[in-house]
């Protein structure tokens, strides 16, 4: 402590001689040592003499100025050592501080890179550790690897062997178009190994001909990116020639990248060969019913015509009561043929209605005349009724509708011993302001068993009981009547109760007609009328009917007779058969049109081969036509539709036969409150979805009917009629769910004609259910 006082007061004592300076420190040195020596003197002289002498004054100072520069240069130089001692300890302590903080530095960077390297030496572990791990992962790598490709040789293999063993014709070829690879078939067809393939093009395997075929669909996958199928005959190098379904797709790499395509052929020869017979077989079978119907009905048009003649002539009762037998009789015949016919075309889709302006009063007439007929031949009651009130006029196609009715009072009194059979109309209104029409048809016969009834409108069934074995048929006259009422947008019931009798329901929604009604009597005479027609049976029986409705006739027997007799003279009509000896109907009509002699005049086929649509007809220069044998309705109904209406009621016969057909396979009402309530995108949307799906519905429900599978038939029907019921296809609708029907004890003898009729609907049907939704559209 002692150390620290003086060192600070020497220290102290150094710094004052260093600020004010030495001269004037020893300046002040002297001046004090002076004085304390002057003071010392007179103190000392003062006590030991008690007498001060001026010389004492002198001695002291003398001796003070003598030894005060020595004294004071001593401690001038102590001090300035001792200052420099300091300075030099300064820079001392400064150096060792600079010293000490370097230390610090030195040591904190020590630690730092102490710290690092042990950082370096945990990665360098970690590292070796990664190392050694994506060394091990390296070698299970290529152990996997091996595996792999020891497993993909083996698969490579496998695939090679099933695409050799495969019975389809496969190959692939890149962008070039030249072939890169091939199966055994392949190799078969062509006559050359797949070495010898590879590198070549279609140019230089096939004929010419062939190879510009194979390239051009080539080139149609590599356009479109989109599989593309094509079905062609290809000749082996044996010489066989097979006829082959080809499929190219496109095929790409994992980046996406197009490689080329591949085709796949499947042999096709026998199937074709199955549809060119089955083909074959439908013509003759056309052609067989084509020849029968002109072979039959000439007889049966004499019968019902000279029938119908003799009725009118002056005949005793029991006489007039067997001619009407016979005219029944003729009738009944004729309606039978008819329905074999229409089973034909229902066969084809050529089934079509043609509207007219009918008299429900007058149509009841007609038709309950006949069938009282076949009545009192059973010693049958027959009771016709008509509820009013009941439109006059309505739009129908009386064809058709007579046929259905025919069919189910016909089966009245062939199922009926004793008692009555009955005809009934009524009719309601609906919110369109159409007309629903309902006919009843009653009979007191044997009755149908209750479990029967669901099935009786099958094809070709019969109920099996014995009340009904004394009655025999075809079973197909119900089934057709069903089609033909669901082709008017109809509705057909049945209810029976056994021993008591039957009653039929047919409901039509009929549009009420308010042009003028079609005559029921010829409105024209004194036509000037050529009949070509070369059977004389029939020239009798058509030259009598038109002659007693007031018109003129010259008689052809042959085509070229015909056309002699229309360049000699001027005709208002002729009546042309479509069968004759030297040509057909159809040469003659063209012969006609092209030298103009046609112009003025109609022609109207007369035929008994019903097998033509109507449109055909008229597609080949035709204005209309008559089916025989020759009825004098229709007679009257043509002659007055040619002579006697305005053209513009033709065309509303015809946009409202458009309309009826396009409410029997659409439900507008359904259409109409979706395209209101969710909006036509969200219908159009949903129609899109179905159109999608469709296909493979109908490939599942192909391949199940295929492997006899009936519940997943079944099944896949119902979800086609789900699906068409909720976007509004009512006809797609109605034949799945008679497909759907497993129980059907018919099922499996008509299940195949459903689907194909159900494809055919679908077909045809979406189109339009398109074309009304646009016509939405531009309505909007």
């Amino acid at each position: 402590m002692e150390e620290k006082t003086v060192d600070s007061w020497a220290i102290r004592f150094a710094q004052i001689v260093s600020r004010f300076g030495t001269l004037r420190v020893s300046v002040l040195f002297v001046i004090i040592t002076l004085f304390l020596t002057l003071a010392g003197s007179y103190a000392i002289r003062m006590g030991i003499s008690g007498e001060v002498y001026l010389v004492d004054f002198v001695t002291a100072i003398f001796l003070t100025l003598l030894s005060a520069p020595w004294v004071l240069f001593f401690f001038s130089e102590l001090i300035k050592q001792l200052e420099n001692s300091r300075n030099s300890l300064k820079d001392v302590v400064e150096q060792l501080e600079r010293l000490r903080e370097e230390d610090v530095l030195l040591n904190r960077e020590l630690q730092s890179n102490i710290r690092r390297l042990n950082h370096e030496i945990e990665q360098r572990k970690d590292a070796q550790l990664e190392r050694e791990k994506v060394f091990a992962d390296l070698e299970q790598e290529i152990k996997n690897k091996s595996q792999k490709e020891q497993q993909a040789k083996r698969l490579s293999t496998l695939l090679r062997s099933i695409i050799d063993a495969s019975p389809d014709l496969i190959y692939y070829r890149n962008e070039e178009g030249r072939f890169a690879g091939c199966n055994r078939v392949a190799e078969e067809m062509t006559g050359k190994t797949e070495a010898e393939l590879i590198g070549l093009t279609p140019h230089q395997v096939y004929d010419e001909e062939l190879a510009s075929q194979v390239v051009a669909s080539d080139q149609e996958v590599f356009d479109s990116n989109a599989t593309v199928t094509e079905e062609l005959w290809l000749r082996f190098a044996d010489g066989r020639r097979r006829y082959f379904e080809m499929r190219k797709v496109p095929f790409f790499d994992h980046d996406g990248h197009r490689l080329g395509l591949l085709a796949f052929g499947r042999d096709m020869t026998d199937r074709k060969q199955a549809e060119t017979a089955v083909n074959q077989a439908n013509r003759d079978k056309t052609a067989f019913i084509a020849t029968i119907s002109h072979e039959l009905r000439t007889p049966l048009n004499g019968i019902v015509g000279l029938s119908r003649m003799l009725r009118d002539t002056r005949l005793t009762e029991e006489q007039f009561s067997w001619v009407s037998t016979i005219y029944a009789s003729a009738i009944t015949l004729g309606n039978i043929f008819n329905d074999i016919i229409d089973l034909d075309k229902l066969g084809r889709d050529r089934l079509e209605l043609s509207l007219k302006t009918v008299s429900l009063k007058e149509f009841m007439q007609e038709l309950s005349s006949i069938i009282q007929l076949l009545a009192a031949d059973k010693g049958l009651a027959f009771e016709s009724e008509i509820i009013e009130p009941l439109p006059a006029l309505v739009e129908v196609d009386g064809t058709r509708l007579r046929q259905v009715l025919w069919n189910l009072l016909f089966n009245a009194v062939k199922f009926t011993q004793k008692g009555k059979v009955s005809l009934s109309v009524e009719a309601s209104a609906t919110e369109n302001g159409a007309s629903l029409v309902k006919f009843k048809v009653k009979d007191s016969g044997v009755g149908i068993p209750k479990e029967e009834l669901e099935n009786i409108f099958a094809m070709y069934y019969q109920v099996n009981h014995p009340d009904h074995q004394t009655a025999t048929g075809t079973g197909i006259g119900l089934a057709i009547c069903q089609k033909m009422v669901e082709m008017m947008n109809g509705d057909i019931k049945v209810n029976s109760v056994v021993g008591e009798g039957t009653c039929f329901t047919v409901e039509l929604p009929l549009a009420i007609s308010h042009k003028p009604a079609q005559f029921k009597e010829i409105a024209v005479s004194g036509l000037n009328i050529l009949l070509v027609e070369d059977i004389e049976l029939n020239v009798m029986v058509a030259k009598a009917l038109l002659e007693k409705l007031g018109q003129n006739v010259d008689v052809a027997m042959t085509g070229g007779e015909a056309l002699d007799k229309a360049r000699s003279q001027q005709y208002d009509l002729i009546l042309l058969d479509i069968q004759l000896p030297d040509m057909t109907g159809f040469d003659v009509a063209s012969t006609l049109h092209e030298e103009g002699l046609a112009e003025q005049t109609p022609i109207v086929a007369l035929t008994a081969n019903v097998i033509k649509t109507r449109q055909e007809y008229l597609n080949n220069g035709m204005d209309d036509v008559i089916a025989k044998p020759i009825k004098k309705s229709r007679v009257v109904e043509v002659f007055n539709a040619l002579f006697a209406e305005e053209q513009v009621e033709k065309i509303c016969v015809v946009e409202e036969a458009e309309e009826s057909e396009l409410l029997s396979i659409l439900d507008l009402d359904l259409l109409q409150m979706l395209v209101d309530t969710i909006g036509q995108e969200m219908v159009r949307t949903s129609v899109k979805v179905f159109q999608e799906n469709m296909p493979e519905y109908m490939h599942v429900l192909e391949i199940a009917l295929s492997a006899k599978e009936k519940d997943e038939v079944c099944s896949q029907a119902h979800k086609i009629k789900g699906a068409a019921g909720s976007v509004g296809l009512a006809r797609i609708q109605k034949i799945a769910n008679r497909i759907q029907q497993g129980d059907h004890p018919a099922w499996w003898e008509n299940v195949h004609d459903w689907v194909e009729e159900l494809q055919m609907a679908i077909q045809q049907d979406l189109p339009k259910l398109n074309d009304w939704l646009s016509q939405q559209t531009i309505d909007d």
